[in-house]
């Protein structure tokens, strides 16, 4: 700020509000400033939806986003599957985006296997890769799973009775207690409900980019039972996580927690901005009617 002569009259440099919104965006992530998040009943009711499940349930994950949305949607994966690893459900990666096949590989090795090392591939968990066509994989797999995916993704068989134990008794995904979906754009969570949860009267929640979720709402909670919208959902679920699982309060598991403290600081910077900024020309309004005859 700079002195224009009157005691009421006050001229900001821009530069100072730049240093500002640098401080409120670095400071907290530092000092790993974060705040304690107040879940909405969407997250809630996908909180309670997994905390359903009985043990060993067959969970579908669809990832379907690649690197460009990773800060936004990958802390919601790897909370999707912490939680459901817990629950010992039976898991089936699979993606629609041909860059998704790197998002599994990724939350395989640095959640699945690191923290859960009883996890066994083909018994626990599978990964079935990416397969093109859309909404058209979808509508195949919802009769069978097996005609679109007739190999993991390391091209081994998931047909026959010598095949992976967790893919004995699956045929389409009828079969399925749950459906969680990961997305970031087209095709994603919105297929999912339209052409498989749907007609097939399967139990789907999911999380997206905050930009689509407002497309999204409509199908909740009828269609879907929540959605975890933009890192701000994400954030909310971790908090729901740690609050039942203490053993998850720690740095890699509450990645959308803490990202949530740089935003909150710079939203109260913002905010602050604007109110000194009005004050000050309130204040300057106000003298200038004074000085009138």
């Amino acid at each position: 700020m700079s002195w224009r002569g009157r005691p009421w009259q006050w001229e900001t440099d821009r530069r100072l509000v730049y240093v500002i919104m640098l401080l409120s965006v670095v400071g907290p992530l530092i000092w790993r400033i974060s705040f304690r998040e107040h879940p909405s009943p969407m997250v809630q009711e996908i909180f309670d939806a997994i905390e359903a499940l009985p043990p060993d349930a067959r969970v579908l994950m669809a990832y379907d986003f690649d690197p460009s949305t990773d800060p936004e949607v990958k802390p919601m994966g790897d909370a999707f599957t912490r939680h459901l690893a817990l629950r010992r459900a039976k898991l089936f990666y699979l993606t629609l985006w041909p860059l998704g096949q790197g998002e599994i590989d990724q939350v395989l090795r640095r959640v699945l296997l690191a923290e859960f090392p009883e996890y066994r591939y083909g018994t626990d968990f599978v990964n079935l890769g990416f397969m093109s066509g859309n909404e058209g994989v979808i509508a195949v797999a919802l009769t069978d799973l097996k005609k679109g995916f007739t190999t993991d993704a390391f091209n081994a068989s998931t047909a026959g009775d010598n095949g992976m134990p967790i893919m004995r008794g699956i045929d389409n995904l009828r079969n399925m207690d749950l459906i969680v979906s990961v997305a970031s754009g087209y095709p994603g969570l919105r297929e999912w409900i339209q052409y498989a949860a749907v007609p097939g009267r399967i139990p789907i929640i999911g999380g997206a980019v905050a930009v689509m979720s407002p497309e999204l709402f409509p199908y909740v909670p009828g269609q879907c039972k929540g959605l975890l919208a933009g890192i701000k959902g994400a954030a909310e679920y971790e908090q729901l996580l740690i609050e039942r699982y203490p053993q998850l309060d720690r740095p890699e598991a509450r990645t959308a927690l803490d990202r949530m403290g740089p935003q909150t600081a710079a939203h109260f910077a913002i905010m602050a901005l604007i109110v000194l900024g009005n004050a000050m020309y309130l204040l300057e309004r106000r003298r200038e009617r004074g000085r009138r005859p």
